[in-house]
């Protein structure tokens, strides 16, 4: 079973997402990041509590570069994909960019 990263770059991490959602997204109140089997699953949390599931990064044992899987509503799942930079890898950001656009833009703020 992949292994998560470790605890500091899980919280790196978590304050990166946060940082970079607080700029792009004011009416999200939080990114909540959870580890699993080497996988990170990034949700938004709303103001009136809703937890918007966005996107899961997969651990490549580099702090600034992360495999890339979309959340799709339809299915309840999560599904590899193309950052719009064509790589299946990429930044935190690049990964919460490409989903948030998605999924945050026209909410109410």
């Amino acid at each position: 079973m992949p292994k998560n990263p470790p605890e500091s770059m899980q919280h790196h991490l978590r304050q990166r997402l946060g940082r970079h959602a607080r700029e792009r997204w004011p009416q999200v109140a939080a990114i909540t990041v959870r580890f699993r089997a080497g996988f990170a699953y990034v949700a938004a949390e709303l103001a009136d509590g809703q937890s918007l599931p966005l996107c899961r990064l997969r651990f490549t044992g580099v702090l600034h570069t992360w495999g890339f899987a979309l959340y799709l509503a339809s299915s309840d799942s999560y599904k590899d994909n193309i950052l719009p930079s064509g790589l299946p890898t990429g930044s935190p950001e690049e990964a919460l960019d490409c989903a948030g656009d998605l999924y945050l833009t026209g909410l109410a703020t």
